[in-house]
């Protein structure tokens, strides 16, 4: 499978004593709060791609263009990629993604 678990997205209450938490809840992209109603996953260095500065990701077996709205340009302090993604149409769509070291 190409994503792992959710990160630090869904507050079920099992991060509510991580450092990370508040700084995951203030993550933005130009589409608005990444963690206010979708889940991040984190995603394996072989299902993303960047070609100067443009990405795409594989999520559900469908490459997806990361639209430049979408990304996250401030520091990862996790240093994994990760996406948060809704559907539009039966068709993922990314609504914040946030590149790993790869880049």
């Amino acid at each position: 499978m190409w994503l792992t678990s959710p990160t630090l997205a869904r507050d079920d209450g099992r991060y509510a004593n991580s450092p990370l938490k508040p700084w995951f809840e203030s993550l933005h992209s130009g589409y608005g709060q990444c963690c206010s109603d979708a889940d991040g996953y984190v995603v394996a260095d072989p299902d993303w791609e960047s070609d100067h500065g443009h990405f795409r990701v594989l999520i559900d077996n469908e490459w997806v263009v990361v639209p430049n709205e979408a990304v996250i340009t401030e520091p990862n302090k996790v240093g994994r990629t990760m996406v948060w993604k809704h559907y539009i149409d039966g068709h993922p769509r990314v609504r914040c993604f946030m590149p790993g070291s790869m880049t």
